[in-house]
């Protein structure tokens, strides 16, 4: 196994080293890689659910991501439900809604769909968009298109680390910033 270059963090009261990788030539970022972690997705959804609390809110909402589990346990602790934002149709989803965004992970385009069922449960209401770290942005406008053609109103925007331009992300509720690191 190629030892890898970490960048350490502590992340509400939880200590992790995220590896580094490369996205494209001369620039690495740190990835945060929630999933199974069952510290880090309780530890992060406590402190979200802190700093929402301010926040008038119906529904939380995030993409088909590694965000899923953190939006699971913000419910859990909430007690507000969630929706998913999938990346690929499938025939049971009815008359879903799209949009496009793009990955700086993947570096594709993708499309978000919001499922025929979830609409209802959108329809009129206040939502938290929620990803796990917001880095260029353009998942961010998929889900806010979609919430816009679903008539949701956001009421937040919130992340376990925001990543790259700080002054970008002053909007975006989060327990913590990620740099970006070039070669």
């Amino acid at each position: 196994m190629t030892k890898r270059d970490v960048y350490p963090v502590e992340i509400a009261g939880v200590q992790r080293d995220l590896r580094l990788f490369q996205v494209k030539p001369g620039l690495r970022i740190a990835i945060l890689n929630i999933l199974g972690d069952t510290e880090l997705v309780g530890a992060c959804a406590a402190a979200l659910a802190e700093k929402l609390k301010p926040v008038v809110y119906d529904v939380i909402v995030t993409a088909e991501s590694k965000s899923i589990p953190l939006a699971h346990q913000l419910s859990v602790v909430t007690g507000k439900p969630y929706v998913i934002l999938r990346k690929a149709y499938k025939p049971y989803m009815g008359q879903a809604l799209q949009a496009q965004t793009l990955s700086i992970t993947t570096g594709e385009p993708q499309t978000l769909y919001l499922d025929e069922k979830d609409l209802m449960l959108l329809q009129g209401k206040k939502v938290i968009i929620l990803d796990d770290v917001i880095s260029t942005g353009s998942t961010l406008q998929g889900m806010r298109l979609l919430m816009n053609k679903a008539n949701a109103e956001v009421s937040g925007e919130a992340a376990i680390f925001t990543e790259g331009e700080r002054a970008k992300w002053a909007n975006i509720i989060s327990l913590g910033h990620l740099p970006v690191f070039s070669d």
